[in-house]
């Protein structure tokens, strides 16, 4: 139904447009919320769990949800029994072992307080930890107000961990942050510590000591309340809470109980004032003060544990309650549409006008579902809302809590809460209002493709089963990109690495029993220039009827933003009208959508024209555009027209004994190493490395080092490609070309 078909209905929005940002707009937001609903959301956590691949965090996942009651049994992420954790509830998940997709979960974790028994409700979600999947995470992130950076106790602070960091900072996320593995050979917390302080440059200071460590870890002391935590019983579901602390571990407590305070000081004025006056800090106030800075995001309070064994879960939910913010403390803000996109704030009270961000598309058995933040107002089943992108106006048939691929109806849900909702058609990132505020929600950051290659069915009676799997994993997934080449007339699927690729490819065999054929991996190359100059293009062609005539003159030259183009017209007296520049500025867009030398996105080129002639009866929009592509094509190669290659940010990690292979490895493929950071058993090596170079790497990888190595790779920057290299692209897109002039 098209918003606002009726003339009242119109005539209603309008002035409701008009009156929003005075009428419905609430203020500040603490002191706008009336005390119950404040209540209510001071026992309200929005939280996801992220990290490195392999730091546990679906383990981590599956431990809250057994000691919050949501699961009755502990399942492993690679089990015995072959069930498979929780959250990974897709079969690819499973047997790969890792977590493709973000999932979606609630619980409530009951905790006695000062006041007596206190529950919390959690809306809880687990992200993937491969680059490859990092949409997922940047989802999760974009509609959450707090999170939990888990960390290896043996590797520390890994490469996807400074991604993972660098998105939170991106989201204004407060942490906490949990040591992982505590009971691993070689896990060394205080190593972890120093990492997030130096590589992450957080501040951030352990509130817990460990008691034994490796096989012999059995607890922790909490430095706050200097008590010792035993956890026993089945499955570690009994914290015995001993008031004495460990003789061998005293001195070190009070050591580390000190750096503590010592790093709040530098981090809250309060404890600083308490602290220059010599005086010691109360309970009370030091868990204050922890609070006010995590959630001014100036210090990550970490706590650790293992897991695994069953071991420092039920602190880390308490840390959640004390440390990170409820729905209130965040500031959300939306854009006015109707004030040239002004931030307004949003207050998450139920009574006010509805918004909220569809942040994750999903398709199951019953259709398409929608998860959506809502961040103000209350959404109620049969109601109807409005899409501020398309303006249409849609029913909400049905309402659910998501328990990972499990579902729980409920009819309504409250202002900071997570749902889902079945027959709403949208996109990813769609802002949703009553229909009475202008309002629209910035969307999250999608990073572009790296790599594509060529797909077809092998059978073509399963086209139609491909063409729905294609627009279904558009929709769910803005990362993966889908065209058809123009000229060898292929699919062609882009995305951010081999395995993102490869998990769509076995996806459409699964789930649509569409068997496909993949051509070569390709690298999404660039093309550029690197020097100004200038150009003076006649086009005039007759061909019996009317002819085309356009005359463009003035120069190209490098742009002073390498990531993007810029075309300008300096064009006086009228030699060129309006409407043909406009032509001119489209010829432009379509030539760098499409390169001069092999076809490739130009970037970081200027262009200007700053004179030209005009015909009076052969001159047009199609002459002018095209003018102005054949001179920019001719001027191309003096201006250093030259191929930009993706160059990936390559950390690799494998056991010491290793490292000269793996630096052969690398010096083979012509990378630039930038730091070795050797620990006791492993070592980890980043460096820059052609894309190009890197298809197949994992085997090689498995090869050097007895399968115990192992490699991530993000998008770094575009650099110039070898001439060498160019050369050969150059040679083979122009020899396709003929082949396809001569057919």
């Amino acid at each position: 139904m098209r918003f606002a078909t009726a003339a009242h209905e119109a005539n209603r929005h309008k002035r409701s447009q008009q009156d929003a940002s005075t009428l419905l707009i609430p203020n500040p937001v603490e002191a706008s919320i009336a005390p119950e609903e404040a209540q209510r959301l001071s026992r309200v956590r929005n939280i996801g769990i992220a990290a490195h691949i392999d730091s546990g965090k679906t383990t981590v996942t599956e431990r809250v949800l057994f000691y919050t009651g949501r699961i009755k049994a502990i399942h492993e992420v690679r089990g015995k029994d072959a069930v498979g954790a929780k959250m990974d509830s897709m079969e690819l998940e499973r047997e790969k072992g890792i977590t493709i997709q973000s999932a979606a979960t609630f619980c409530d974790w009951k905790r006695t307080e000062d006041t007596g028994e206190e529950t919390y409700h959690f809306n809880l979600i687990d992200t993937p930890g491969h680059i490859d999947f990092t949409i997922e995470v940047e989802r999760a992130l974009r509609v959450l107000d707090g999170a939990v950076m888990i960390i290896c106790a043996v590797s520390g602070v890994q490469s996807q961990t400074t991604t993972v960091d660098r998105q939170m900072k991106r989201y204004d996320v407060p942490r906490i942050s949990f040591v992982n593995k505590m009971d691993r050979m070689g896990a060394n917390p205080w190593k972890a510590v120093e990492q997030i302080n130096a590589k992450l440059k957080m501040p951030a200071a352990a509130i817990q000591i460990p008691i034994g460590s490796e096989n012999e870890f059995e607890g922790v002391v909490d430095l706050i309340e200097m008590k010792a935590l035993y956890f026993e019983g089945p499955r570690g579901t009994k914290v015995r809470v001993a008031d004495a602390i460990p003789d061998n571990l005293r001195s070190l407590a009070i050591e580390k109980r000190q750096a503590l305070i010592e790093k709040l000081a530098d981090v809250d004025d309060e404890i600083a004032e308490i602290f220059l006056e010599e005086q010691e800090p109360t309970k009370l106030q030091i868990k204050a003060a922890i609070r006010r800075a995590t959630i001014a995001r100036s210090f990550s309070p970490v706590l650790m544990g293992s897991a695994l064994a069953d071991k420092g879960i039920q602190p880390m939910l308490d840390a959640v309650c004390d440390y990170l913010p409820n729905p209130s403390q965040v500031k959300n803000t939306a854009l006015d549409k109707s004030k040239d996109e002004v931030k307004v704030d949003l207050v998450p009270h139920n009574s006010l006008p509805f918004v909220g961000l569809a942040f994750k598309l999903e398709e199951n058995n019953y259709g398409q579902i929608t998860y959506i933040r809502v961040y103000q107002g209350t959404l109620t089943k049969g109601t109807y809302l409005f899409n501020s992108r398309t303006d249409k106006k849609v029913r909400i048939p049905r309402i659910v809590r998501m328990h990972s691929n499990e579902m729980e109806d409920v009819s309504e849900v409250g202002a900071g809460e997570i749902c889902a909702v079945f027959g709403v058609d949208c996109a990813s990132g769609d802002t949703f209002t009553d229909g009475g505020l202008p309002f629209t929600m910035s969307s999250m950051f999608v990073p572009d493709a790296v790599m594509s290659l060529s797909i077809r069915p092998k059978r073509s009676a399963d086209t139609d089963n491909f063409s729905k799997a294609m627009n279904r994993f558009q929709r769910e997934d803005p990362t993966f990109r889908v065209h058809v080449d123009s000229e060898s007339e292929e699919t062609i699927i882009s995305g951010m690495g081999e395995l993102h690729l490869e998990v769509y490819v076995e996806r459409l065999k699964r789930e649509y029993k569409t068997d496909c054929v993949t051509g070569q991996p390709r690298v999404a190359y660039r093309e550029t220039i690197s020097r100004r100059t200038e150009f003076d293009y006649l086009l005039r062609r007759q061909t019996g009827g009317p002819g085309d005539f356009a005359r463009v003159a003035g120069w190209i030259e490098p742009n002073e933003n390498a990531e993007e183009n810029h075309y300008e017209s300096q064009v006086v007296g009228g030699h060129i009208p309006d409407k043909f520049l406009t032509a001119c500025a489209k010829g432009f867009d379509l030539i760098c959508a499409k390169g001069p030398l092999l076809g490739h996105r130009v970037i970081g080129t200027k262009m200007v024209i700053n004179d030209g002639a005009t015909h009076v009866t052969d001159s047009s929009d199609y002459a002018f555009s095209l003018a102005t592509q054949m001179a920019f094509r001719k001027a191309f190669p003096d201006a250093g027209g030259q191929v930009l290659e993706p160059l990936m940010k390559t950390t690799i990690t494998a056991p010491n004994e290793f490292q000269g292979n793996v630096l052969t490895l690398m010096n083979k493929r012509n990378a630039t190493i930038h730091d070795t950071d050797i620990g006791d058993e492993d070592f980890n090596l980043i460096c820059d490395c052609s894309l190009n170079a890197m298809f197949g790497f994992s085997s090689h990888l498995r090869a050097a080092t007895q399968g115990k190595g192992e490699f991530s790779m993000e998008f770094s920057h575009y650099a110039p490609a070898p001439p060498h290299l160019q050369k050969e692209l150059i040679a083979k897109y122009e020899s396709e070309l003929e082949t396809k002039r001569t057919k």
